[in-house]
């Protein structure tokens, strides 16, 4: 991609380039037409990128919004300098139609001149010629341009949510961040390559148009400077409206977006607990929110055009009733009278357009503050300035006065000291809430240490490259998380090169190559959305594979069997063995069965560590272990 498709300008007013500031300028006066307000939106009325009900807003200057505009654009200013040119060329054959007007009438009606008679039908096709062409060049280069926009800012999105930590995810509704791609920045193209540029095709048509009309008649010219600014009026006023609208439009619609998420992959649940009518009633209810917005909307858009209308009609009698008296007393000719009539009429529809897709430059405006907004939210985990590559893990982690809050209020680890030896099975085990997956998904930095530090080898994980350090770690955890691919592609997820061998043997050690054979296509088989098409105890083994093959020195295991029943744990206890094997390991466990040989094992309550040993030795204890024990067996 492009490094032009996002950046931010700096505001000190220094010419940059020139057809940037040209650009610009332009693009914020017609903003300003439109009636765009001074600030961009803001959930919660703050100028810092919030977090409201789930949403990231950032309140935006329509310069600041302009400005990013154009970085989207800035690749394929070449393109639209050749648009524009089409456009303007395409408003002078429609100045050359309407001044044609007056030769018609007054040479050939009038004065009945053979001469005009045959030049003027070839000199009227020659236009008609040209202004299709430009109209063409323009039409295709603006399409491309903003269907190359939309890509573009799809790929630097989806990469921007993929650089976040866990606690992104968090705060932000999927059914939002999908409306962020796939709406948004629609909306955001439609404004930027329809609209917005439609606009300037429309400015170079009424100022050619209203040259013709000032050169033709100045007096009568001079009623458009009455009906230009009562037009723009209307503009103004629903343009902030639309805006409004705008927003609330995409929030419903990433409402809805989050509700069909949701009950889609909790279909199970909806129809284990029997509310397929309550989910009905739900997305019934979220729905008609929509589309009472969307009503709101249309009955401002269908008054706006019928007001233009009006505004139209009333400069028409105007001139008419003007322009007829001086045609009467002999000041004008007939050909001048009407070919002014038809330069007017065809200056005043660019406006009318103008009221036409004024709504739809509010909604990309406002798309375009929700997209720079998710834009802003800088990754919480990131390489720090100077990162190094981690070296291959030889000799241990050490955690060091470990705390950590996701939100910085509520600490759910607290002044953890733990060192695992390179090659030792460390069991995680206590109350569920306890603090367990957190402390393990602080070892890839999937969240942001608080306080404290993580040493592996004596290196600072802050330190080190998140690449490099998450290349030494492989995890399986009590979600299986597989993708809707083939078998094959899943097991070699992180490194797509591995060869055949290589993963029917890491498929063999998971103890999952006798069913992969067994499947119609084999490898090749597409397993389906998380690996719907296989049991659980099967999808399971896949991920187990997937470890296998990555070879990685440090082992994750997060309730890897819980969910399991006792056959498929069995054969997946087996597979876990074989990727055990020389790593170090820890396993967070809800069934104590499957832990009682590891060389060491912490009980973690309450964000803490309350108990230490190996299983014999909590048990003896008798504290918390011996009650976790207890309850299990007893």
């Amino acid at each position: 991609m492009s490094p032009g498709v996002y950046a931010r300008f700096s505001s000190d007013g220094k010419p940059v380039h020139s057809l940037k500031n040209f650009a610009l300028l332009f693009i914020q006066s017609s903003v300003r037409i439109l009636g765009i307000s001074a600030t961009g939106l803001s959930c919660c009325n703050q100028h810092n990128t919030l977090n409201c009900n789930g949403i990231f807003y950032t309140s935006m200057t329509n310069k600041e919004i302009v400005s990013r505009l154009y970085a989207t654009i800035k690749p394929y200013q070449l393109r639209l300098v050749i648009a524009m040119i089409a456009m303007f060329f395409v408003a002078a054959m429609t100045g050359f139609q309407a001044y044609l007007v007056k030769d018609l009438l007054d040479k050939i009606f009038m004065e009945k001149n053979i001469f005009f008679l045959n030049i003027l039908p070839v000199i009227v096709v020659v236009i008609f010629f040209l202004k299709s062409v430009f109209y063409y060049l323009y039409y295709f280069l603006l399409e491309k341009v903003g269907q190359s926009i939309i890509r573009d800012l799809r790929i630097l999105v989806f990469e921007h949510i993929h650089s976040q930590s866990l606690s992104f995810f968090h705060q932000m509704p999927t059914g939002t961040l999908i409306s962020r791609v796939i709406s948004d920045i629609t909306l955001m193209q439609q404004a930027v390559s329809n609209a917005l540029v439609g606009v300037i095709k429309d400015f170079f048509q009424v100022i050619i148009l209203l040259g013709v009309v000032f050169y033709m008649n100045w007096k009568l010219a001079m009623f458009s400077f009455i009906i230009l600014p009562v037009a723009a009026f209307p503009i103004i006023k629903f343009g902030r409206i639309f805006r409004s609208l705008s927003t609330k439009t995409q929030e419903e619609t990433a409402n809805v977006s989050n509700m069909l998420y949701e009950t889609i992959t909790g279909n199970r649940i909806v129809k284990a607990f029997c509310m397929e009518k309550y989910e009905c009633l739900r997305f019934k209810n979220q729905v008609y929110k929509l589309f009472s917005v969307i009503i709101q909307a249309a009955r401002f858009r269908s008054m706006q055009h019928p007001l233009m209308e009006f505004i139209g009609g009333v400069a028409i009698a105007l001139i008419i009733w003007f322009g007829g008296n001086e045609v009467i007393n002999g000041t004008a000719t007939p050909g001048t009278f009407f070919a002014f009539l038809t330069a007017l009429i065809a200056a005043y529809e660019p406006v009318k357009n103008v009221s036409q897709i004024n709504s739809t430059i509010q909604q990309g405006m406002a798309a375009a503050t929700r997209v720079f907004s998710l834009l802003d939210a800088e990754p919480e985990i990131a390489d720090s300035p100077g990162a190094t590559e981690l070296a291959p893990f030889k000799n241990a982690i050490d955690f060091k006065n470990l705390s950590f809050s996701y939100d910085k209020k509520n600490t759910v680890l607290f002044d953890i000291n733990l060192k695992v030896p390179a090659g030792q099975v460390l069991a995680v085990v206590g109350p569920s809430g306890g603090g367990k997956t957190t402390l393990t998904n602080l070892i890839p930095r999937f969240l942001q240490i608080s306080e404290g530090t993580i040493l592996i080898d004596g290196k600072d994980i802050n330190e080190v490259t998140l690449r490099s350090l998450r290349d030494q770690i492989a995890m399986v955890t009590q979600q299986t998380i597989l993708f809707n691919d083939t078998v094959r592609n899943n097991i070699a997820y992180g490194d797509l090169t591995k060869s055949e061998q290589e993963i029917m043997e890491a498929a063999d050690a998971a103890h999952a190559l006798k069913f992969i054979n067994e499947l119609p296509e084999g490898f090749e088989t597409i397993i389906g959305e998380g690996g719907s098409r296989l049991s659980g105890g099967e999808r399971q083994r896949i991920t187990i594979a997937r470890a296998l093959l990555k070879n990685a020195p440090i082992l994750i295991l997060d309730e890897a069997t819980s969910a399991l029943d006792t056959e498929s744990e069995r054969e997946v206890q087996n597979a876990l063995e074989n990727l055990m094997k020389n790593r170090t390991t820890l396993v967070i466990a809800h069934r104590l069965s499957t832990i009682k040989n590891a060389d060491r094992i912490i009980v973690v309550k309450n964000g803490s560590i309350v108990e230490e040993g190996t299983h014999d030795e909590l048990l003896a204890l008798g504290g918390e272990y011996e009650l976790l024990y207890r309850m299990q067996y007893t």
